[in-house]
């Protein structure tokens, strides 16, 4: 199987902006850095977030957007875009939504990372790029990226590249599992599929398993920031994470 090329490793603290009259904390502003960096059970030396429920934990430790898209967003958004744009800590070239399953396996330098899910986006998109309609875009795109998480904890540099080492069986593509949660949600057929992914992360599980009961689920409160009854496909009141 082909490497990845990874562009940058990108992290950051979060800090305090400007949204809706008030100020909110973000960790979505992400920088490259140099040299190789320690990456734990829940995130690289360094990273933190701000938003510590509906991001991270072991099953988000690591949060990937393919370079791939970023020509298309710097039209849609008229501006050139540097690493690290949408909070991601691995800006990769050779790996699209459409080319990854959920439960591949990679060597990441000298850790092995799992995929878990794809990303979900959130409103601090919308906050960063002053575009309420952006985490909307991101999930009707398909262009969101997605998770690691870490089963083996080392040192990773971006010369290191991103080597997958075992494929999933069930070959369920992150494109796949985006369609299913934001675009096809009573295709009950495909809820079953992603459902028999071991390998899938439990707040992904957890929401598609409502569904199959008949529960209405909502991703709202994470486009818009808002407070939604119903629950969010990322909240695993976990920590760690993009924003």
């Amino acid at each position: 199987m082909k490497s990845v090329e990874i562009l940058a490793i990108n992290i950051g603290k979060p800090q305090f902006v400007p949204y809706k009259n008030k100020e909110i904390a973000t960790g979505i502003h992400k920088q490259p850095i140099d040299g190789a960096l320690f990456l734990s059970w829940e995130n690289f030396k360094g990273d933190r977030q701000a938003d510590l429920v509906h991001h991270g934990g072991r099953e988000k430790a690591v949060c990937v957007y393919p370079f791939e898209h970023y020509a298309y967003w710097e039209q849609e958004l008229g501006q050139t875009l540097a690493y690290g744009a949408f909070g991601e800590n691995l800006t990769i070239r050779g790996c699209v939504e459409a080319e990854v399953c959920i439960g591949d396996i990679f060597e990441l330098g000298e850790s092995i990372v799992e995929v878990s899910q794809p990303r979900q986006p959130c409103f601090k998109l919308s906050v960063k790029y002053d575009r309420p309609d952006m985490p909307l875009k991101v999930q009707e795109t398909g262009y969101t990226g997605f998770y690691f998480r870490v089963l083996r904890e080392g040192f990773v540099a971006k010369s290191d590249g991103l080597k997958r080492i075992f494929a999933h069986p069930k070959a369920i593509t992150v494109a796949y599992a985006n369609r299913i949660m934001h675009e096809e949600k009573e295709h009950f057929a495909g809820i079953r599929q992603l459902l028999e992914v071991d390998k899938l992360s439990v707040s992904w599980r957890a929401t598609l398993l409502k569904r199959l009961e008949g529960q209405v689920t909502d991703t709202r409160e994470r486009l818009t920031g808002g407070t939604s009854a119903t629950t969010d496909a990322s909240s695993d009141g976990s920590a760690n994470g993009v924003s």
